[in-house]
């Protein structure tokens, strides 16, 4: 099998002395945080109270801990803490439906369809001092005579016309085409981002410190030369460790692509897996809706949703993975049809092209 193989031990040496001291308080502050969670569980009122107050100040510690951490790195953008503080109810909202244990597919679905709108808009919704794109609309009434109208909107041809869709799959899949969709909607022209596609996966064996990221080159679809000098775009629901994203492009870096940008949108990251990213990429920009504290010894984010990508796909049965065309089977004929230009580009990259 043609693979890739980056190691946890790799990532680990990326990290600067300053970014380990605030893993470290943040790792104190968790181990207190649990102990509340078991007072919560107890189901004796009084604790309950107690442990609610308590948990209440931490989860405020780490937020103020994790937005000065993040203030010093101009690569990471989390919403929170960049944007309006009105805006934050609406983000800090549909997190807790995603982490709720009794939000089922469909549902899930739809809020991460929601998340990479509002993610989208963080990345390039505000861009002052941008020209403006007129949009003349055919509308449905035609009496007295066939309508139209005139909208106005920001000129980010330029931010976004350069994009390839880089998919990492399989979790990925979903968000990519919502993220394509944005950019088709928000370009003057209609466009619809190329896409690339990678088979990259964690050895699930193995814990945190001592994990392994597998490039499978063989059933992954892309060409190098459509890569180089653009701007890559990645949609992952969750960024725990940071270690898919790196191994991909240092790949593509190794083959000698070199991309205008490179683009990593995540509904949740885990704090070392962004300090991660940014310290291991140039020219990299991380685009978070939320950011957790920790991760688990077996590399799970804390406290997380569980596993982003059987909740948007629904579990494999029969020990077999689905492939693209399968997934995309699942996803049902509302989705496939709103996305119908993206998935006619993920068909013709599977089709047409081999690594």
């Amino acid at each position: 099998m043609n693979r890739v193989i980056l190691k946890a031990g790799d990532l680990d040496g990326y990290l600067a002395g300053a970014d380990w001291d605030y893993l470290s308080r943040m790792d104190v502050l968790y181990r207190e945080v649990m102990e509340s969670f078991k007072l919560l569980s107890s189901g004796i009122p009084e604790q309950r109270r107690k442990a609610e107050d308590r948990l209440i100040s931490l989860y405020n510690e780490m937020g103020l801990l994790m937005q000065k951490i993040c203030g010093t790195e101009s690569a990471l953008h989390v919403y929170s803490f960049l944007t309006p503080q009105e805006s934050h109810a609406e983000a800090s909202r549909l997190i807790a439906k995603l982490r709720d244990v009794r939000t089922e597919n469909q549902e899930f679905v739809y809020y991460i369809q929601r998340a990479y709108e509002m993610l989208f808009k963080l990345a390039w919704g505000g861009a002052p001092g941008a020209s403006k794109n007129y949009l003349i609309v055919k509308t449905p009434v035609t009496s007295p005579v066939q309508n139209y109208a005139v909208h106005k909107i920001t000129n980010i041809d330029g931010r976004i016309e350069n994009a390839v869709m880089c998919v990492m799959l399989r979790g990925a899949l979903l968000p990519s085409m919502i993220m394509s969709k944005e950019i088709e909607e928000y370009s003057s022209h209609g466009y619809v981002t190329p896409f690339a596609l990678f088979r990259i996966r964690r050895d699930e064996t193995k814990k945190e410190n001592d994990m392994e990221y597998i490039l499978d080159l063989d059933h992954s679809y892309f060409s190098l030369a459509d890569l180089d000098g653009k701007d890559l775009l990645f949609a992952d629901p969750m960024n725990a460790t940071g270690g898919s994203l790196v191994t991909v492009v240092k790949y593509l870096l190794g083959e000698g692509v070199k991309p205008r940008s490179i683009q990593f949108f995540n509904v949740i990251a885990a704090l070392k897996g962004a300090l991660r990213v940014v310290r291991a990429l140039e020219n990299c920009g991380v685009y978070t809706l939320w950011m957790d504290p920790v991760m688990n010894e077996s590399a799970y984010i804390m406290p997380g949703l569980g596993d982003a990508g059987d909740r948007i796909n629904g579990k494999d049965s029969g020990g077999e993975f689905r492939n693209i065309i399968q997934l995309i089977a699942c996803y049902g004929e509302n989705i496939t049809r709103l996305y119908r230009r993206q998935l006619r580009g993920i068909e013709d990259t599977v089709l047409n092209r081999r690594p």
